[in-house]
């Protein structure tokens, strides 16, 4: 498994359908197999004004003032693609990272800029779930507030900033993984009693 590597991502976007809204920040942190941290990134993206819902704006703290340093969407791709461990198959993970790869898969489409990520994904929501599972926890919702709470990270509101979801994700990730030591199956989940022959 040594040939993989990890851009655990996060994005804000200015709505939820990525063909009426844009990216407004990219956040990304590179690691090995083993989840240990080779690179980050992140980035504020100029986004157009008409493409921002002002529900989307209030939850993610977009504010045009504050984007006067974003970079076009062109330029965070490609030092996005850069981050990539030369040699490894980068595989996009993060919480519900389905919404961000199709956006970033969009993006780069349509800036003409080859697509640098596997398309495999790795997701923190279905880690939480298996984690329920396996510890017999019912889960109440399958947000990264949630695992995160459940796994003792953050006691109360998660801030929507796109590097500080990709580092909550990763440390959520890492404590899940840590707790989902082997078990013989059947203390997971007991065997049923044999059929009668007849």
């Amino acid at each position: 498994m040594t040939e993989f590597a990890f851009a655990f991502m996060d994005c804000e976007f200015g709505g939820l359908d990525p063909e009426l809204h844009d990216i407004t920040e990219i956040a990304a942190i590179i690691t090995d197999y083993r989840l240990a941290e080779l690179a980050v990134g992140e980035w504020k993206v100029r986004a157009r004004p008409e493409r921002i819902t002002a529900e989307a704006a209030a939850i993610s703290g977009y504010d045009a003032a504050a984007w006067v340093d974003a970079v076009p969407i062109r330029q965070a791709l490609s030092e996005l693609a850069a981050l990539a461990p030369k040699g490894k198959t980068l595989v996009p993970a993060g919480q519900n990272v389905r919404m961000d790869v199709q956006f970033i898969e969009r993006a780069y489409k349509n800036c003409g800029l080859p697509y640098p990520f596997d398309y495999h994904v790795i997701d923190l929501a279905t880690l939480y779930y298996a984690f329920s599972l396996v510890a017999g926890e019912t889960v109440p919702a399958l947000s990264l507030r949630q695992a995160a709470t459940a796994a003792g990270l953050v006691d109360g509101a998660v801030p929507h900033r796109a590097l500080a979801d990709a580092r909550l994700t990763l440390e959520t990730f890492r404590y899940y993984v840590g707790r989902l030591a082997p078990r013989p199956p059947a203390e997971v989940h007991p065997l049923p009693p044999p059929r009668s022959a007849g």
